[in-house]
């Protein structure tokens, strides 16, 4: 079986070769792909990527810690229908009463369960051949939610609460299916088992610049470079939260829209793209005062405290 190669990023998303392995790999067999990495690092981005690049139609569920895997296959409309039952006993009362006026219910009957019946992103996608689902921070969800997905991955079989509808996809039209993790608990190893895995890294000073390049191809070469040198710089300090990859493309577009030249960076212009953390806002209060080299240069072997 040949491999399902055909997305090799975006003019908005570089893809490395191991990542676009991986995406061919997951696809080829029919497999989700488990991302993992920090905050930032393009995870869900990758999905959206591969929908766009296939002009296909992407199916999201962003996981909570109230999450559960029926709310993948099947949403029951409750409230619609208890509104359509008062709805039809107003009727009736109308009807005893001898009104001509009668409340329009849709063509929906109270007793036929399917009126109310809405299919959860997973089950679109297993409709929808070549299509993609992505499945937003598992990691967020209780160790039950990724249990439970276990049958539904190797069954590629669902059956649908309250109309019994099977829906099933074989192996070459199962759905692309993303997967990410920032790793806030660890998944169990069946789950593993049962996915393609790839850990996305943070980005060289290198690779980001060419990331930045690609949302900015008219970028001044000597701001860009300056601004991804003070970008990994702030990284070094111990922040509370780390500015991450997308929080660099809206600081470059703050600089790039004000104008600002390369001198003018030290002492961290627009923080509040970078600044995540009311933690972090002493170490910024020093970086405004003295600039964010000559604060790396007085830090100890140790690391900046």
């Amino acid at each position: 079986m040949p491999l399902k190669s055909d997305f090799q990023g975006t003019v908005k998303y570089l893809l490395d070769p191991e990542l676009a392995d991986s995406v061919a790999i997951a696809r080829t067999l029919g497999m989700p792909l488990l991302l993992e990495g920090e905050p930032g690092t393009g995870k869900t981005r990758l999905a959206e990527a591969i929908a766009s690049s296939l002009q296909t139609t992407l199916y999201e569920f962003p996981v909570t810690s109230e999450s559960k895997v029926e709310q993948l296959i099947v949403d029951f409309d409750n409230i619609q229908r208890l509104t359509d039952a008062q709805a039809a006993i107003l009727n009736v009362q109308m009807q005893q009463a001898g009104l001509e006026q009668r409340l329009d219910l849709g063509g929906r009957t109270v007793d036929n369960l399917s009126h109310y019946v809405k299919l959860g992103p997973l089950a679109r996608s297993y409709k929808h051949p070549g299509s993609v689902l992505l499945i937003d921070e598992i990691d967020k969800g209780k160790r039950e939610f990724s249990n439970s997905l276990l049958y539904v991955f190797s069954e590629r079989r669902i059956v649908v609460p309250y109309t019994a509808e099977v829906i099933e996809t074989p192996t070459e039209h199962m759905p692309a299916i993303v997967i990410t993790s920032n790793r806030e608990q660890s998944l169990p190893a069946a789950f593993l088992r049962r996915c393609i895995y790839h850990y996305i890294s943070f980005p060289s000073p290198e690779r980001l610049e060419s990331i930045v390049r690609l949302h900015f191809p008219d970028a001044d070469r000597q701001l860009l470079s300056a601004a991804v040198t003070v970008f990994y710089q702030l990284r070094e300090l111990r922040l509370d939260k780390k500015p991450a990859t997308a929080e660099m493309l809206n600081w470059f577009a703050y600089l790039a829209a004000r104008g600002l030249s390369p001198k003018e960076l030290d002492r961290l212009p627009g923080p509040s793209t970078l600044i995540k953390s009311h933690v972090d806002l002493g170490r910024l209060k020093e970086i405004q005062d003295h600039g964010i080299a000559q604060l790396l240069s007085r830090r100890p072997s140790g690391g900046v405290h």
